[in-house]
Protein backbone atom coordinates (compact mmCIF):
# COMPACT_ATOMS: atom_id res chain seq x y z
CA UNK A 1 0.00 0.00 0.00
CA UNK A 2 1.37 3.35 -1.08
CA UNK A 3 0.78 7.19 0.39
CA UNK A 4 -0.20 9.67 -2.95
CA UNK A 5 -0.59 12.68 -3.13
CA UNK A 6 -2.30 13.97 -6.28
CA UNK A 7 -2.47 17.30 -7.61
CA UNK A 8 -5.32 18.09 -9.94
CA UNK A 9 -5.83 21.21 -11.92
CA UNK A 10 -8.66 24.16 -11.53
CA UNK A 11 -8.53 24.00 -14.89
CA UNK A 12 -9.14 20.57 -15.45
CA UNK A 13 -13.03 21.77 -13.23
CA UNK A 14 -15.16 23.90 -15.68
CA UNK A 15 -16.08 27.04 -15.59
CA UNK A 16 -19.52 26.75 -13.27
CA UNK A 17 -20.43 24.92 -10.65
CA UNK A 18 -22.65 22.48 -12.83
CA UNK A 19 -19.96 21.56 -15.26
CA UNK A 20 -17.63 21.01 -12.28
CA UNK A 21 -19.76 18.14 -10.89
CA UNK A 22 -19.95 17.10 -14.28
CA UNK A 23 -16.41 16.77 -15.03
CA UNK A 24 -15.62 15.32 -11.56
CA UNK A 25 -18.11 12.24 -11.95
CA UNK A 26 -15.57 11.76 -14.56
CA UNK A 27 -12.21 12.43 -13.47
CA UNK A 28 -12.80 10.62 -10.14
CA UNK A 29 -13.16 7.17 -12.43
CA UNK A 30 -9.88 7.28 -13.00
CA UNK A 31 -9.11 7.76 -9.03
CA UNK A 32 -11.37 5.50 -7.63
CA UNK A 33 -9.24 2.47 -8.87
CA UNK A 34 -5.95 3.61 -6.58
CA UNK A 35 -8.45 3.73 -3.62
CA UNK A 36 -9.46 0.11 -4.29
CA UNK A 37 -6.52 -1.32 -4.47
CA UNK A 38 -5.81 0.03 -1.23
CA UNK A 39 -4.12 2.99 -1.48
CA UNK A 40 -4.21 5.98 0.49
CA UNK A 41 -5.49 9.03 -1.41
CA UNK A 42 -4.78 12.66 -0.84
CA UNK A 43 -5.70 14.80 -3.09
CA UNK A 44 -4.86 18.83 -3.77
CA UNK A 45 -6.46 20.59 -6.08
CA UNK A 46 -6.40 23.81 -7.83
CA UNK A 47 -8.71 26.81 -8.09
CA UNK A 48 -7.65 29.70 -10.61
CA UNK A 49 -10.69 30.06 -12.55
CA UNK A 50 -12.92 29.60 -9.60
CA UNK A 51 -11.10 31.81 -6.87
CA UNK A 52 -11.21 34.99 -9.60
CA UNK A 53 -15.28 34.02 -10.35
CA UNK A 54 -15.42 34.65 -6.82
CA UNK A 55 -13.50 37.56 -6.66
CA UNK A 56 -15.40 39.06 -9.50
CA UNK A 57 -18.24 38.51 -8.36
CA UNK A 58 -17.81 40.48 -4.74
CA UNK A 59 -16.15 43.48 -7.25
CA UNK A 60 -18.77 43.61 -9.42
CA UNK A 61 -21.19 44.20 -6.09
CA UNK A 62 -18.49 47.12 -4.90
CA UNK A 63 -21.81 49.95 -5.71
CA UNK A 64 -23.91 48.11 -3.37
CA UNK A 65 -23.01 49.35 0.24
CA UNK A 66 -25.00 46.06 1.65
CA UNK A 67 -22.43 43.82 0.15
CA UNK A 68 -19.08 43.55 2.44
CA UNK A 69 -15.51 43.30 0.52
CA UNK A 70 -14.63 40.14 0.42
CA UNK A 71 -10.56 39.71 0.64
CA UNK A 72 -8.71 37.47 -1.79
CA UNK A 73 -7.92 35.03 1.51
CA UNK A 74 -11.88 34.47 2.08
CA UNK A 75 -12.81 33.70 -1.46
CA UNK A 76 -9.70 31.11 -1.70
CA UNK A 77 -11.68 29.81 1.82
CA UNK A 78 -14.84 29.58 -0.63
CA UNK A 79 -13.21 27.80 -3.69
CA UNK A 80 -11.70 25.35 -0.56
CA UNK A 81 -15.16 24.82 0.35
CA UNK A 82 -17.41 24.56 -2.79
CA UNK A 83 -14.78 22.45 -4.56
CA UNK A 84 -14.25 19.99 -1.43
CA UNK A 85 -18.04 19.69 -1.39
CA UNK A 86 -17.81 18.39 -5.00
CA UNK A 87 -15.07 16.30 -4.93
CA UNK A 88 -16.36 14.80 -1.52
CA UNK A 89 -19.65 14.15 -3.76
CA UNK A 90 -18.40 12.80 -6.85
CA UNK A 91 -16.00 10.43 -4.60
CA UNK A 92 -18.36 8.98 -2.23
CA UNK A 93 -21.04 7.97 -5.15
CA UNK A 94 -18.16 6.31 -7.18
CA UNK A 95 -17.45 4.86 -3.99
CA UNK A 96 -20.80 3.24 -3.48
CA UNK A 97 -20.82 2.35 -6.92
CA UNK A 98 -17.51 0.08 -6.09
CA UNK A 99 -19.08 -1.17 -2.30
CA UNK A 100 -16.17 0.52 -1.05
CA UNK A 101 -17.37 1.36 2.70
CA UNK A 102 -14.41 5.39 3.08
CA UNK A 103 -15.06 8.37 4.80
CA UNK A 104 -13.73 11.93 2.91
CA UNK A 105 -13.28 14.68 4.54
CA UNK A 106 -12.31 18.30 2.85
CA UNK A 107 -9.85 20.14 5.07
CA UNK A 108 -9.85 23.84 4.70
CA UNK A 109 -6.51 24.79 4.76
CA UNK A 110 -3.75 27.54 5.89
CA UNK A 111 -0.86 27.68 4.33
CA UNK A 112 3.00 29.60 5.86
CA UNK A 113 4.01 31.99 3.73
CA UNK A 114 6.81 34.76 4.60
CA UNK A 115 5.20 38.22 3.77
CA UNK A 116 8.48 39.07 3.36
CA UNK A 117 8.47 36.90 0.07
CA UNK A 118 9.52 39.01 -3.42
CA UNK A 119 6.42 37.82 -4.66
CA UNK A 120 4.29 40.58 -3.11
CA UNK A 121 6.28 43.28 -5.09
CA UNK A 122 5.87 41.33 -8.68
CA UNK A 123 2.47 39.68 -8.76
CA UNK A 124 2.48 37.05 -11.54
CA UNK A 125 0.31 34.42 -10.58
CA UNK A 126 -2.70 34.40 -13.04
CA UNK A 127 -6.42 34.06 -11.32
CA UNK A 128 -9.86 34.79 -12.44
CA UNK A 129 -11.42 34.65 -16.64
CA UNK A 130 -9.36 35.44 -19.78
CA UNK A 131 -10.51 39.87 -21.02
CA UNK A 132 -9.51 41.09 -23.96
CA UNK A 133 -7.10 44.00 -23.64
CA UNK A 134 -9.33 46.60 -24.02
CA UNK A 135 -11.40 44.67 -20.85
CA UNK A 136 -8.36 44.42 -19.10
CA UNK A 137 -6.89 47.89 -19.13
CA UNK A 138 -10.66 49.25 -18.12
CA UNK A 139 -10.70 46.95 -15.04
CA UNK A 140 -6.90 48.32 -14.20
CA UNK A 141 -8.27 51.87 -14.49
CA UNK A 142 -10.61 50.61 -11.98
CA UNK A 143 -9.18 48.55 -9.47
CA UNK A 144 -5.40 49.61 -9.24
CA UNK A 145 -4.96 45.48 -9.96
CA UNK A 146 -2.53 44.07 -12.09
CA UNK A 147 -4.04 42.38 -15.60
CA UNK A 148 -1.24 40.55 -18.14
CA UNK A 149 -1.35 38.67 -21.25
CA UNK A 150 -1.74 35.18 -20.52
CA UNK A 151 -0.69 32.11 -23.00
CA UNK A 152 -2.20 33.72 -25.95
CA UNK A 153 -5.90 33.29 -24.83
CA UNK A 154 -6.37 37.00 -23.17
CA UNK A 155 -5.85 38.75 -20.43
CA UNK A 156 -6.38 38.13 -16.87
CA UNK A 157 -5.97 39.28 -13.15
CA UNK A 158 -2.20 38.53 -11.69
CA UNK A 159 -1.79 38.65 -7.62
CA UNK A 160 0.92 37.17 -5.87
CA UNK A 161 2.29 34.12 -5.40
CA UNK A 162 4.48 33.35 -2.51
CA UNK A 163 6.29 30.22 -2.03
CA UNK A 164 4.83 27.64 0.80
CA UNK A 165 6.78 27.38 3.77
CA UNK A 166 4.56 25.45 6.22
CA UNK A 167 1.15 23.92 6.66
CA UNK A 168 -1.07 24.89 9.92
CA UNK A 169 -3.39 21.65 9.59
CA UNK A 170 -0.66 19.11 8.64
CA UNK A 171 -0.91 17.28 11.91
CA UNK A 172 -5.24 17.18 11.28
CA UNK A 173 -4.15 15.77 7.55
CA UNK A 174 -1.91 13.09 8.75
CA UNK A 175 -4.59 11.61 11.79
CA UNK A 176 -7.22 11.77 8.98
CA UNK A 177 -4.71 9.90 6.86
CA UNK A 178 -4.40 7.10 9.38
CA UNK A 179 -7.57 6.54 10.69
CA UNK A 180 -8.32 5.49 7.05
CA UNK A 181 -9.91 8.76 5.62
CA UNK A 182 -9.49 10.06 2.00
CA UNK A 183 -8.65 13.38 2.64
CA UNK A 184 -8.67 16.70 0.40
CA UNK A 185 -6.45 19.17 1.08
CA UNK A 186 -4.69 22.42 0.28
CA UNK A 187 -7.43 23.94 -2.08
CA UNK A 188 -6.05 26.35 -4.50
CA UNK A 189 -2.82 25.74 -2.84
CA UNK A 190 -4.31 26.80 0.36
CA UNK A 191 -4.68 29.89 2.32
CA UNK A 192 -2.24 32.27 2.67
CA UNK A 193 -0.86 33.35 5.83
CA UNK A 194 1.54 35.44 7.35
CA UNK A 195 4.41 33.83 9.14
CA UNK A 196 4.17 36.61 12.19
CA UNK A 197 0.40 36.68 12.81
CA UNK A 198 -1.43 33.91 10.48
CA UNK A 199 -3.12 36.58 9.08
CA UNK A 200 -4.54 36.21 5.73
CA UNK A 201 -2.51 37.47 2.66
CA UNK A 202 -3.66 38.55 -0.30
CA UNK A 203 -2.33 35.82 -2.65
CA UNK A 204 -2.81 32.68 -4.60
CA UNK A 205 0.21 29.28 -3.61
CA UNK A 206 0.50 27.43 -6.54
CA UNK A 207 -0.87 24.42 -6.15
CA UNK A 208 1.52 22.13 -7.57
CA UNK A 209 4.40 23.60 -4.76
CA UNK A 210 1.75 23.23 -1.72
CA UNK A 211 1.15 19.59 -2.87
CA UNK A 212 4.79 18.71 -3.00
CA UNK A 213 5.20 20.25 0.46
CA UNK A 214 2.75 19.18 1.48
CA UNK A 215 3.72 14.80 0.21
CA UNK A 216 6.61 15.78 1.34
CA UNK A 217 5.68 16.30 4.85
CA UNK A 218 3.42 13.26 4.78
CA UNK A 219 6.42 11.51 3.56
CA UNK A 220 4.46 10.33 0.47
CA UNK A 221 5.31 7.37 -1.41
CA UNK A 222 4.42 9.26 -4.43
CA UNK A 223 3.49 12.67 -5.67
CA UNK A 224 1.40 12.74 -8.96
CA UNK A 225 0.89 16.01 -10.87
CA UNK A 226 -1.66 15.65 -13.25
CA UNK A 227 -1.76 18.06 -16.38
CA UNK A 228 -3.61 17.51 -19.80
CA UNK A 229 -0.50 15.46 -21.60
CA UNK A 230 0.73 11.93 -20.28
CA UNK A 231 4.28 13.16 -20.54
CA UNK A 232 6.47 16.50 -20.33
CA UNK A 233 8.60 17.39 -23.40
CA UNK A 234 11.50 18.87 -24.58
CA UNK A 235 11.32 20.83 -27.29
CA UNK A 236 7.40 21.46 -26.87
CA UNK A 237 5.39 22.38 -29.94
CA UNK A 238 8.53 22.11 -32.59
CA UNK A 239 9.10 19.69 -35.19
CA UNK A 240 11.72 17.80 -32.49
CA UNK A 241 9.48 17.82 -29.60
CA UNK A 242 10.52 14.56 -27.65
CA UNK A 243 8.36 12.85 -24.78
CA UNK A 244 10.08 12.81 -21.20
CA UNK A 245 9.82 9.02 -19.76
CA UNK A 246 12.51 8.07 -16.87
CA UNK A 247 14.26 11.01 -15.81
CA UNK A 248 16.38 11.91 -12.53
CA UNK A 249 16.47 15.31 -11.27
CA UNK A 250 19.39 16.17 -12.88
CA UNK A 251 18.20 15.69 -15.65
CA UNK A 252 15.20 17.66 -15.26
CA UNK A 253 17.25 20.92 -14.03
CA UNK A 254 19.19 20.93 -17.09
CA UNK A 255 15.93 21.10 -19.29
CA UNK A 256 14.90 23.93 -16.57
CA UNK A 257 18.67 25.28 -17.48
CA UNK A 258 17.75 25.20 -21.29
CA UNK A 259 14.22 26.46 -20.72
CA UNK A 260 12.40 23.84 -22.00
CA UNK A 261 9.63 24.33 -19.69
CA UNK A 262 6.89 27.35 -19.77
CA UNK A 263 6.84 29.31 -16.61
CA UNK A 264 2.79 29.50 -16.31
CA UNK A 265 2.24 26.00 -17.62
CA UNK A 266 4.86 23.46 -17.47
CA UNK A 267 7.88 24.93 -15.30
CA UNK A 268 6.37 25.03 -11.50
CA UNK A 269 4.84 21.52 -11.91
CA UNK A 270 8.71 20.12 -12.92
CA UNK A 271 10.26 22.22 -10.00
CA UNK A 272 7.73 20.59 -7.77
CA UNK A 273 8.04 17.30 -9.21
CA UNK A 274 11.50 17.87 -7.74
CA UNK A 275 11.04 19.63 -4.84
CA UNK A 276 9.80 16.20 -3.43
CA UNK A 277 12.08 13.72 -5.24
CA UNK A 278 15.09 15.74 -2.85
CA UNK A 279 13.00 16.24 0.17
CA UNK A 280 12.19 12.60 0.43
CA UNK A 281 14.37 10.27 -1.76
CA UNK A 282 10.98 9.29 -3.39
CA UNK A 283 9.04 9.39 -7.04
CA UNK A 284 7.39 12.41 -8.28
CA UNK A 285 4.97 11.57 -11.77
CA UNK A 286 3.75 14.16 -14.48
CA UNK A 287 1.01 12.80 -16.33
CA UNK A 288 -2.40 13.15 -17.30
CA UNK A 289 -5.32 12.26 -15.51
CA UNK A 290 -6.96 9.05 -17.29
CA UNK A 291 -3.07 7.88 -16.94
CA UNK A 292 -3.47 7.73 -13.43
CA UNK A 293 -2.96 3.45 -13.23
CA UNK A 294 -0.83 3.42 -16.14
CA UNK A 295 1.44 5.71 -14.65
CA UNK A 296 2.25 4.24 -11.62
CA UNK A 297 3.10 1.40 -13.72
CA UNK A 298 5.33 3.20 -15.43
CA UNK A 299 3.62 3.53 -18.74
CA UNK A 300 3.66 7.16 -20.69
CA UNK A 301 4.44 9.27 -18.21
CA UNK A 302 6.84 11.46 -16.86
CA UNK A 303 8.69 9.70 -13.68
CA UNK A 304 11.48 11.63 -12.02
CA UNK A 305 14.08 10.20 -9.69
CA UNK A 306 16.24 10.75 -7.43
Amino acid sequence: MSRIVIAFGGNALGNDPKEQQKLIKRAVKNIVPLIKKGHEVIIGHGNGPQVGIINLAFEDSYENENIPYMPLPECTAMSQGYIGYHLQKGIREALRQEKIKKKIVTIITQVVVDRKDPSFKNPTKPIGPFYSKKTAEKLMSLTGETYIEDAGRGYRKVVASPKPIDIVEIQTIKDLLETGHIVIAGGGGGIPVSSDSFKGMPAVIDKDLLCSLMASKLKADKLIILTNVKQAQINYNTKDAQNIGVATVAQMKKYINEKQFAKGSMLPKVQAAINFVEATGNTAIITALNNLEGALQGQSATIIKK
